[in-house]
């Protein structure tokens, strides 16, 4: 499929930060955008929503603040429709894309980077194909390839009811550990003991290092993955066995603190374990170089890690060995009523919004 100039898409955007339901409008007459050199453009079918979507509505803590006004959403699926110079062998593909600087996938079409952009099988139908990228990926890089869980390892899983922790809670099963994870509501728990945590706390009602030490007759877990950040740090790390690795891939609990010093080294040292932080995206090696020059310490995985693991969750999710967990299942014109659950955090795994054009 091919589009002119002078075709337009609906879209959702903000023209100002603030309340989801002050700001974030439905438009039409959005310009269809043009896929520059070695970009694609997809062809939108179905949309995850993301927790960081609400900050790039609200204006809340972000790493850039893009220019108004703009579409919020960070990861679409789709048909490739259209291939800037260099991608043209992505022309007809179906994908899903985590997008650059993590805006614009709320809109019919969608400006996407081969980079973070993976196949998805036809045999993977809407809404899991929508839902399957960032969770899995995330629990992947940081349980698997980040901190090397090994079968009969025990793990703890914040935020198990979540897209990242049900995906991670799967994925150390099916590696051999045991799991034990944490999450704030009934449904949540019930989510995590179905997907094989074999202890799931309510972190509203009561702590979870007591449990965890008695689960372990009081050695504590080899591995801790925490999306969630300083609101359970400090039991995290209490709940650390020798040599264990702390998994950090996010601190949705507070935000202001990303940029702040928060961690103790003493503690560290008194606890003999290992920080294990990271943050998803790949880049091929000459890419990776040229970030490092002009943002200093950053790093990105390589594509051809990215490759590999995703060939092992598409594999796994076509098998059935793992499945995309969504909770909430909307069309287009209702997506603010699901980044307003995710707000409330009341939503059990994933949010896929499907794109259901009028043409």
């Amino acid at each position: 499929m091919s589009t002119s100039a002078t075709e337009t898409m609906r879209a959702w955007r903000i023209h100002e930060y603030g309340p989801i339901a002050d700001v974030l409008r439905l438009e039409d007459g959005i310009a269809i955008p043009t896929p520059g050199e070695g970009e694609i453009r997809i062809r939108v079918q179905a949309l995850a929503l993301n927790i960081h979507d609400i900050e790039r509505i609200n204006g809340g803590v972000m790493f850039m603040r893009p220019q108004l006004p703009y579409s919020p959403g960070m990861e679409v699926m789709g048909i490739v429709d259209a291939c800037g110079a260099g991608a043209e062998t992505w022309m007809g593909r179906r994908v899903a894309a985590i997008l650059p600087t993590a805006i614009g996938g709320y809109a019919e079409w969608a400006i996407a980077s081969p980079d973070t952009t993976f196949d998805i099988p036809e045999s993977i139908g809407i809404p899991e194909a929508a839902a399957i990228l960032m969770p899995f990926h995330l629990a992947a890089m940081g349980l698997l390839e980040r901190a090397k869980l090994a079968p009969g390892e025990t793990v703890l899983i914040h935020a198990g009811g979540g897209g990242a922790g049900s995906a991670a809670i799967q994925l150390a099963v099916q590696q051999g550990a045991r799991v034990v994870a944490t999450a704030g509501s009934n449904a949540k728990l019930a989510l995590c003991r179905e997907l094989g945590a074999e202890i799931a706390i309510d972190y509203r009602e009561q702590r979870f290092l007591e449990p965890i030490l008695d689960w372990t007759d009081g050695r504590g877990v080899d591995v801790v993955f925490d999306g969630v950040g300083v609101a359970v740090q400090k039991q995290s790390m209490d709940c650390m066995a020798y040599g264990g690795r702390y998994v950090m891939l996010g601190f949705v609990s507070d935000k202001t603190v990303g940029d702040q010093p928060s961690i103790v080294p003493r503690a560290i040292g008194w606890g003999n374990f290992s920080l294990v932080p990271f943050s998803l995206g790949y880049r091929d090696e000459a890419t990776s170089r040229a970030l490092k020059r002009s943002m200093p310490g950053m790093n990105r995985a390589p594509r051809t890690l990215g490759d590999r693991i995703h060939a092992r969750l598409v594999d796994s999710i076509g098998r059935g060995a793992l499945r995309p967990v969504v909770g909430l299942r909307l069309g287009f014109e209702e997506l603010p009523s699901g980044l307003e659950a995710l707000a409330r955090r009341e939503a059990v795994g994933r949010v896929v919004v499907e794109v259901a054009r009028r043409r």
